[in-house]
């Protein structure tokens, strides 16, 4: 009889050999918490909640049109905003503002984004959940150097495709409905440039859906999800070695597992209200936090109803049929779209979005008010898409990739397979339209993310998919001693590609991989 295979010893007791050199490497504070960081608390008085009304992402126009595809600019600059009551915070915005401005688009439509970079440092732009040519998927050394730059100082990211000033990304587009988002994704800088306000919604939509009768028009709300923490002057703090953002990334000790804000914004309004009518309406929830991780309850709960949040849609758009949920557990870089019917409270009555991984400042989210009762022909029908299932027995190779805490030339960083980020090397090279299975293992919180493909969730340890883990998925919230399997198909355009951690601290600080699809 042969022994155990070494996949078998992994699953068994692999996790928890990791979550002990983790926890040797960055010490216990970390294990088991709800969220893998360390509060950065603010200096400045915070606001009262629930007192300013949430604003909505502007939804950009295109310059120009044709019968195949719209052109859209955006210029990614420096901007100041009251965020927080009677002081001026400066932020970085995509055309000034946080979040950037929401790309409406429509499958099978040719999107084209000019980005001009007027910030006083190169960046580059990921479109997160796109189907996307690596030419145009924002690889991290793909470097927009600023306008203003000069060449001849200007470090140009180890060989990328560097352009000046701006670069044109384009999109085909052909991929299913979903809620998508763009940000910033500079090689070592990716956590300071999202916290200071690099981050926007790309939704896309089809056929399909639009024939669904779910709640639309001011009934379908895009809620990002921040938190942040201010200076006693009103800016942005946040623990960056280097503060110019150009030589030594990383964060100062003792932030190195992941930065956590004392204020929650919504749509970067700190814990604002939102009026509604009593009927019912789409959420679409993106945490764009850098390491937070939430657990949204409403509070209270309509009567008689224990499971309010009607789940249609995750990171790759609609599941095959709606899943209830009394809460939603969202990790860094995840979307959920769900359907709350506020018929069940009277009007007039306040019904609070609580974060339950949370507790003082950062349990409050926002509130919603119910003003009035109102005619509603939306519904959530008991079959939404055609979600296939990827067959294990299609897999022609599985992979281990081990997300782990471990010094890197002698200092802190975060590493896959025991190996730091290069631009020189890859974890795998599938063939294109291959299936494969990868074995994910960690020791902390890491929200894993593959850039170019979704994929589906084959199960966590010995058990089933978690009750978020349904649908197409392109971020996995790997929680602490855990191994999950998830199965995917690289159907994708040839080339390179980046799957790291979302944590952006951990992102940043190494834990970052190529696959090269060949």
């Amino acid at each position: 009889m042969s022994g155990p295979s070494r996949r078998t010893f992994l699953l068994g007791t692999g996790a928890a050999v990791l979550a002990a050199g983790g926890s040797a490497a960055l010490g216990t504070t970390f294990r088991g918490s709800t969220s893998t960081g360390t509060l950065l608390r603010s200096q400045v008085p915070l606001p009262e909640a629930f007192r300013t009304p949430l604003t909505l992402p502007p939804v950009l126009q295109p310059v120009s049109s044709t019968t195949t595809g719209d052109v859209y600019e955006i210029t990614q600059k420096v901007a100041t905003a009251e965020i927080l009551d009677g002081v001026k915070t400066q932020l970085w915005g995509y055309d000034g503002l946080v979040p950037g401005p929401t790309l409406m688009t429509r499958r099978g439509r040719r999107v084209t984004v000019r980005h001009r970079n007027a910030l006083p440092v190169p960046t580059v732009v990921h479109l997160h959940g796109g189907h996307t040519p690596p030419e145009h998927d924002g690889y991290p050394t793909d470097l927009i150097l600023p306008v203003d730059a000069d060449d001849a100082t200007t470090e140009h990211g180890h060989g990328g495709r560097v352009s000046h000033g701006e670069r044109v990304y384009e999109y085909d587009n052909d991929q299913r409905a979903a809620t998508l988002w763009y940000h910033d994704h500079r090689m070592d800088f990716t956590g300071p440039a999202v916290w200071r306000g690099l981050a926007g919604l790309h939704i896309v939509t089809d056929d399909e859906e639009q024939a669904l009768p779910l709640p639309d028009g001011d009934r379908d709300l895009p809620l990002v999800l921040m938190d942040r923490s201010f200076e006693a002057d009103g800016s942005l703090a946040y623990p960056s070695v280097d503060e110019t953002l150009t030589t030594t990334p990383g964060v100062s000790e003792p932030y190195e597992a992941g930065v956590l804000g004392d204020v929650i914004l919504v749509n970067w309004t700190p814990w604002p209200f939102y009026e509604v009518d009593a009927v019912r309406y789409r959420l679409r929830f993106l945490n764009a936090s850098n390491a937070r991780r939430f657990r949204l309850r409403l509070d209270p709960a309509p009567d008689g109803v224990t499971e309010p949040f009607v789940q249609i849609a995750s990171d790759g758009g609609l599941l095959a049929a709606p899943i209830a949920h009394p809460h939603l557990d969202l990790a860094s870089a995840e979307r959920q779209e769900v359907v709350v019917d506020f018929s069940g409270y009277r009007a007039g009555q306040r019904v609070r979005l609580v974060n339950e991984f949370g507790g003082g400042s950062t349990r409050r989210v926002m509130e919603f008010r119910v003003t009035r009762t109102a005619s509603d022909d939306s519904t959530v029908p008991d079959s939404l898409s055609t979600v296939e299932p990827l067959d294990p027995a299609a897999a022609t190779v599985e992979r281990d990739m081990v997300f782990r805490s471990q010094a890197i030339d002698g200092q802190r960083g975060w590493t896959i397979n025991g190996e730091p980020f290069s631009v020189d090397s890859a974890h795998a090279a599938p063939k294109q339209g291959a299936v494969e299975i990868w074995h994910l293992y960690g020791d902390f919180h890491h929200p894993i993310h593959l850039h170019l493909v979704h994929f589906q969730v084959l199960g966590r340890g010995t058990k089933r998919p978690g009750r978020f883990d349904h649908g197409w998925k392109d971020t996995l919230d790997l929680r602490p001693a855990e191994q999950a399997r998830i199965i995917a198909r690289f159907d994708g355009p040839k080339g390179t590609y980046v799957f790291h951690c979302h944590n952006l601290e951990h992102e940043d600080m190494m834990m970052m991989g190529n696959f090269e699809v060949t």
